[in-house]
């Protein structure tokens, strides 16, 4: 029986595709009230129910899943920030837990950026184990898969202590939960609570994608100073870019994604969204063939997004060959 995904802060589907990757599964229902975001999705899953406002849906009234993912919103996080946790009205992992705690899945499975490491993740790991959670993490960096940027990411999978198929059931007390009892390689969270970090391998080409910061809608946990040192690296407008330095890092995606990297500057010397989507590994028009969107809608949601690759690598990582293969 397939599983079925429930998918929250979705964005462009990024994270839901590495889980059905590694896991196989169908999406039942994704969540994202962000307007670009949702036509991304009505484009991708024309069948699949949007929730919308994560905050308010009655989860009682939801349909039950066996997988719940995420990549919550990591502005309250990230060093590109102020950095506020829990104070941040953006901070929406409270509404999250509730929303595990009623749909009980076999399976959580979240992203956020590796400052949060540092700041609210605890309180993420207490209501795990209060709600009767295993939970093993690791932060995977892009470029460990071969991307031409870093982009660390916190990767956290969560599985239900009780027996399988929790994803069927409703309500019942929370039962005291474990962090990460099983060692399921280097990428385990032990009994101490400390999650070890992947990713040993030092990455090649530019530490931070190209991205734009815009003033009426900023991409997620960009670097200004890494935009300039790579635009400053191009001949702006040339019909085959000059990669300087950063020739042997995109020349490597490339072959990984089997497809040439597109101009790095639209006709106005501009960033261009479709560079953009290749750096994120996505497929060919996934974003910016879809109807409506706008340049910026674009590119704040690929800003924002998560690449499959990197978070498909984490899953491997986090979870035994076996665990995957009884999931699918």
């Amino acid at each position: 029986m397939s599983l079925r995904i429930g998918s929250l802060c979705t964005g462009y589907g990024g994270l839901d595709m590495a889980v059905q990757n590694v896991l196989g599964g169908t999406p039942a229902w994704v969540s994202d009230n962000d307007s670009g975001a949702s036509r991304i999705l009505a484009h991708h899953y024309p069948r699949v129910s949007n929730l919308g406002d994560l905050t308010t849906v009655d989860w009682q009234q939801v349909e039950p899943v066996d997988v719940v993912c995420g990549g919550y919103p990591c502005q309250p996080f990230s060093s590109a920030g102020k950095r506020k946790g829990v104070a941040d009205d953006r901070h929406i992992w409270p509404h999250i837990a509730r929303a595990l705690g009623v749909l009980r899945p076999r399976y959580a499975v979240f992203e956020n950026v590796a400052g949060h490491l540092s700041l609210g993740f605890a309180t993420v790991l207490a209501d795990l184990a209060a709600l009767g959670f295993d939970a093993r993490w690791a932060c995977v960096r892009a470029s460990d898969i071969g991307a031409p940027h870093q982009r660390n990411r916190l990767f956290l999978v969560a599985t239900a202590a009780d027996p399988p198929h929790l994803g069927h059931q409703r309500g019942g007390a929370p039962r005291g939960g474990r962090l990460g009892l099983a060692d399921h390689g280097p990428a385990a969270a032990h009994a101490s609570g400390e999650g070890r970090t992947l990713g040993q391998v030092e990455p090649h080409g530019p530490q931070r994608p190209p991205a734009e910061r815009s003033d009426r809608e900023p991409a997620a946990d960009t670097d200004s100073r890494g935009q300039r040192e790579a635009v400053r690296d191009l001949r702006q407008g040339q019909p085959d870019p000059d990669w300087g330095h950063y020739g042997p890092a995109v020349q490597r995606w490339e072959a990984i994604l089997g497809r040439p990297a597109p101009r790095p500057t639209d006709p106005l010397g501009r960033l261009n969204p479709p560079l953009v989507e290749w750096l994120m590994g996505l497929p060919e028009g996934h974003v910016t063939d879809v109807a409506g969107l706008s340049r910026n809608a674009q590119l704040k949601a690929l800003g924002n997004g998560v690449v499959p690759q990197q978070a498909a690598a984490a899953l491997h990582a986090l979870m035994s060959p076996g665990e995957a293969a009884a999931a699918a």
